[in-house]
This record gives structure tokens, sequence and C-alpha cells, in this order.
């Protein structure tokens, strides 16, 4: 080879190698995602939450370019339809909040090999959530935040009935006392109705417990729901119904029980610590929370809301990393102090709310304070979930002469029976 040679082909190397850089820095500068990710993610909002989680997401994007989250927006009401026709139609959304684990269990995305450790991923959360979230040792979810049922009453009927509220856990009422309280506000006060129930089981079952019942027995083996217990409950229940305490139109109509409180005309409302949120914005009349009366024993509900990933999105490891950084302390303090909700780690339990602290702190007591046979129950989602419209139902049939307590509790029991059965 000549010098000449030798020169031309070292040459042609050296331009090739410029070539092949400017080709890479251009590259760079005019598409730095060339494979972004994007996520469906399905969503239901109760309060301020749905504009917290956008927040949240914002601020995921921009650390992780390479993934886009698409918030899919519906109803409480249309999230489980929703959430069937999507996986059944063989489009899974990668993500979504729920509250029934227990239906989607057997299409979730087991989380077990997408965390370092699942032992101490479990360990972050509140003991009693673990069987809503993890299921035939499976980790099918992850909880965002936990939930109690409690008694939020409109403090100025109260007022301008001379009558005083429980404010410490030694004051709480009898049912007895609670209904007399109830009945002098209507006299007193111009309540139109004492109380107002949501429309739910789980809503109900709180008088259960009170009354020393379960739906389950502890074994989660038999139904224990038609005793006496029981029975006593489904009485009481309708005893409000007649007596004019509680209106026809809610449970029978179905009437929206919110709205009925929001206009002043109610004295309480039992529902869910996620309604300090909802009712926020009430300017007409004063409310606040206060306990719960007593039966045998006092007693709450707790629930939660998680988050599920599903398989066949085709991005489960994405959606796994997301998961993990939404239950991260940090994120997820900032998603339940921000939402007014409360957080299900343990490490999060006292939170600096700019509004309703006191009132986070009597739904936390009443947690505290409630029957061990509640979690037994409802943490059995993949029983519940098949008997939980058919418990709503029976209960409807006692309050429009129907069925006898006996009869419905009766009715219930056997298909918790065939539920259990079918496992």
């Amino acid at each position: 080879m000549t010098r000449r040679t030798t020169f031309k082909l070292i040459t042609s190397m050296v331009l090739v190698m410029l070539l092949i850089v400017l080709t890479a820095c251009g590259n760079s500068g005019t598409n730095a995602n060339p494979k972004q990710t994007t996520l469906d993610f399905l969503w239901f909002s109760d309060g301020k939450e749905g504009e917290v989680i956008k927040e949240i997401i914002k601020d995921y994007e921009q650390t992780n370019t390479k993934v886009k989250i698409n918030l899919i927006e519906v109803g409480f009401k249309d999230i489980q339809t929703k959430l069937k026709t999507m996986l059944s139609g063989g489009k899974a959304p990668a993500l979504s909040r729920v509250t029934d684990t227990g239906s989607f269990a057997n299409q979730a995305v087991d989380l077990t090999p997408y965390v370092d450790n699942a032992d101490q991923f479990e360990d972050q959360f509140i003991d009693s959530l673990k069987p809503y979230y993890v299921i035939n040792d499976k980790l099918v979810a992850a909880p965002m935040d936990v939930t109690a049922n409690g008694l939020i009453y409109n403090k100025t009927l109260f007022d301008k009935a001379g009558v005083k509220v429980p404010t410490s856990p030694d004051q709480v009422w009898t049912w007895d006392e609670y209904t007399a309280a109830l009945k002098e506000v209507m006299d007193k006060g111009g309540a139109r109705y004492g109380m107002v129930w949501d429309v739910t089981p789980h809503r109900w079952s709180t008088l259960l417990y009170q009354n020393g019942g379960s739906i389950l027995t502890e074994d989660g083996t038999a139904a224990a729901i038609n005793n006496e217990a029981g029975i006593r409950s489904m009485e009481q229940f309708k005893q409000l119904h007649q007596e004019g305490i509680m209106p026809e139109s809610v449970w029978l109509g179905g009437e929206n029980p919110n709205n009925l409180f929001r206009s002043g005309t109610v004295a309480t409302h039992w529902a869910g610590n996620w309604m300090i949120s909802n009712y926020k914005d009430i300017t007409d009349f004063e409310w606040g929370v206060t306990y719960m009366p007593k039966g045998t024993q006092r007693s709450s509900v707790p629930g939660g809301k998680f988050l599920m990933a599903f398989k066949g999105s085709g991005y489960e490891q994405e959606a796994a990393e997301f998961i993990e950084y939404l239950t991260s302390k940090e994120v997820n303090s900032k998603y339940n102090q921000e939402s007014l909700f409360m957080s299900p780690r343990k490490d999060s339990s006292v939170l600096n709310y700019e509004f309703g602290k006191e009132m986070f702190e009597i739904f936390a007591d009443e947690l505290k304070n409630s029957s061990p046979l509640a979690a037994n129950d409802w943490s059995r989602q993949t029983i519940i979930s098949k008997i939980s419209t058919d418990l709503k139902n029976n209960i409807v049939e006692v309050l429009s002469d129907k069925a006898t307590p006996q009869e419905a509790l009766d009715r219930t029991a056997k298909l918790i029976n065939e539920a259990i059965g079918s496992q």
C-alpha cells in the first residue's frame, strides 16, 4: 500500500467516525424519548383527590420522561362496570383505583416479583388491610388510603335544639340516648329528619357490629348474620324508618343522602371519613364529626381504596413501578394530607391537615375501637363481593315489608354459605 493510498484510507475512516458522532448528536437533540410508554389509569374521585393525583402524575412524568400516565376519569358508580368492560373486551388498563379487590383479583398482576421485598412492602401498611390486597398469597394491589365509617352532624341544628354531642370517648351515647337526641333535634331544632345513612351494606353493617354481630364466623367458614344480633340490627334499622327518624326516600327511593344533608334539614349523616373533604364547602350551616353511639360495644368498619395493575396491558413493569411511587411515604402522605384522607401507612398515621384535623382524630378513634370481626368480614373480598348486592336488596325487602328480618337474613346466610362453598 502506497503512502497516498494509506492517507486516503485513514481520511475516509475519520470522516465515517465523524459522521457517526454527528448523527448520534442529531438524534439526541430531536427525539429525547423515542420509546415513551403510555399507561391508562382508570380513576374515580370522591372529593378533591382527582386534582391531587394530577399534580402527583405531573411530578412523576417530569422525572420519568419515558412514561406518560393517561388518567381516565369515571364516576364512582361507573368504575366497576367500566373496568369489567375493558377487561372483558381485551383492553385492560395498566392501572385502576378500586375498592372491591376481590372481584378483580384474578385479572390483577401479582406485584410480588416487581417489588424489592414483598414482606417489607406489606409491612409498611396497617395490618388489618392486608387481607384486602394479599389474596391467595398474591400481592394483587396496594392500599392508597384507609377509611372508617363515622357520624357527621349538623351543629347548627343541634345548637338550636340545645342538644350537646359527645366530645370524648367516655361520653359516647347508647343507641337509646342517640335516638332520643335525634328526636329532640327534630322537635326543637327543626330538623326534618334525624339521620340519613348511605345505601351500602358496608355502612349498614356498622350497626351489626355495634350489636355484637358479624356477617361471617371468625374463621370465615360459615355465615353468622342470621342470629339474634343480626335480627336486632335489622329490626332497629326498620324502626328508624317507621318512626320517621330516617327518610324512606334514601334506601327505598334512591335519593342521595349527601344532598339531603347538604340541604341543612338533616341532623346526622352516617358516612365515611371522605365526606370531610366533600362537605368542606358547606357555608349555610355549621357541621362537625362526633362519636357514633354504641350497642353492646363500639364499632366502625374499616375499608380502603387500592391501586391495582392488570395482566395483559403490556406494561406490567411500568405499572408496578408507578404503584411503588404512589405508595411511598412522601408521595402517599402528600396524597392523603391534601385530599383530606387517612393514610394506610403505619409511618403516616398523623398528618398535618389544613382542615378538620380534630374530625380525623374522631374517625381514627372509631377505627381503633372497632370490632375485629368487621375487618375479618370485609377483608374477605372474594366472598363479600359475591353477596354484597344481595345483602343490600334483602335489607330493602325488610324496609318495604316484603320479608321479615329472619326471612331476609336466612336468605342472605344461604347465599353466603354458597359463596363460601364455591371458593
